[in-house]
């Protein structure tokens, strides 16, 4: 309450200009034609009196301009509107504007899709005159592909990343291994081979095509295992699926780019953390494992999270190999109903949820270990370093 009241009570700046913007969308919504639902229908007279309240802000508005246009130099020692009480005025008039177009956005634009969405899923054909109707149908009628291309594309987005994470710890190890004194040859040889694997490893995964190469380990897989023996459609299905596929290419192309933010939060860690617990007696096995790495982890927090949310969106690539994810189901609704636009509309507006949904999810775990989070969506290869 004392964050509303000291919201309320303070000055805004540009009050008539952004109050002027919501004032014309009110008329806008005010203008246009009500909703069956409406519960202004029977109150005219009052949204007339909303309307020209609107209106009047608008003149007000625009003749502050004007002033402010003719007097530019002396503006703030001539203009009325700057004086204490006027500001005060106008601060609370603009929440009255504020309050009438939030009520015309919930009696247009709130019930016109509670009525729309009664009409469609009352009507028995799919109707063809309205624009929101005809979606709001494809989405009901359809509800439950969606449903299972909504639940395929959170399978392989969790499991994918959870996988990944696990698999670049065991890369990113390897990638930042050095020769040590007391190393034997034996020991030398692995370090460099693991090495060289994990760079090559992450130059060829993040410099192809996720779309190529869920191509290339599903038919390639499947080619081995067709060589192997002689197997029907329904058996090769059963051993070599397009949803394995697809999980085994989220995970291998999610590892490289996990990978590479574990080394750039693991770089950020001081080297005086390495030093002082070798100082203190332990490998480097041990300062790794006990020192380096819970640090470097937490640095990587918000790149890790990050990588969920894109392994969201771009599982959508997998339906090239059949996947039944939500992009599979919204084309095989589109081709059903031979509409593809309304059918992908939806597709993108499940899939905003769950990027909006995953990404608060994700800023509240970044939160609980004190980190900051970065903007969700990038597909940079820069790996994300925190400060604490």
């Amino acid at each position: 309450m004392s964050k509303l009241r000291d919201f309320v009570t303070r000055d805004h700046r540009y009050v008539l200009l952004g109050t002027s913007t919501v004032a014309f969308v009110g008329m806008l919504l005010s203008s246009s034609a009500r909703p069956p639902m409406s519960f202004l229908a029977q109150a005219f007279t009052v949204e007339l009196v909303m309307y020209y309240v609107l209106a009047a802000w608008l003149v007000v508005s625009a003749l502050a301009l004007v002033f402010k246009l003719t007097h530019w130099k002396n503006y703030a020692e001539t203009s009325p509107l700057v004086r204490p009480a006027a500001r005060r005025a106008l601060r609370y008039a603009s929440y009255v504007i504020w309050a009438i177009t939030l009520v015309l956005v919930v009696d247009r634009l709130v019930m016109g899709l509670a009525s729309a969405w009664t009409a469609a899923v009352s009507a028995t054909d799919r109707p063809a005159d309205d624009f929101l109707q005809n979606i709001l149908w494809m989405f009901w009628v359809s509800r439950s592909t969606y449903v299972t291309g909504v639940t395929t594309t959170i399978a392989l987005a969790v499991f994918g990343t959870v996988i990944a994470f696990f698999l670049a710890l065991l890369l990113v190890f390897c990638r930042i291994q050095a020769v040590d004194r007391p190393d034997n040859d034996f020991v030398r040889f692995w370090k460099v081979v693991g090495t060289g694997f994990a760079k090559v490893y992450s130059t060829v995964v993040r410099g192809t095509p996720m779309m190529v190469q869920a191509m290339i380990v599903y038919y390639g897989i499947l080619g081995i295992i067709r060589a192997t023996g002689d197997f029907s459609g329904a058996e090769l299905n059963q051993i070599w699926s397009a949803f394995n596929a697809g999980l085994v290419t989220v995970s291998l192309n999610s590892t490289a780019y996990m990978m590479e933010v574990l080394r750039g939060g693991i770089a950020a860690v001081d080297k005086g953390q390495m030093e002082a617990a070798r100082s203190l007696g332990l490998s480097q096995w041990q300062a790794m494992l006990k020192v380096v790495f819970p640090q470097g982890i937490k640095n990587s927090i918000p790149g890790l999270s990050n990588e969920l949310v894109i392994n969201i969106k771009d599982s959508s690539v997998l339906s090239i190999i059949s996947v039944f994810d939500l992009t599979f189901a919204a084309r095989t609704i589109g081709g059903n109903y031979y509409d593809y636009f309304p059918a992908f509309l939806i597709a993108a507006a499940i899939y905003l949820v769950l990027t909006m949904v995953a990404t608060w999810l994700l800023g509240r775990f970044a939160h609980r270990f004190n980190v900051k989070t970065e903007a969700v969506g990038s597909t940079s290869d820069t790996p994300v370093k925190v400060e604490e």
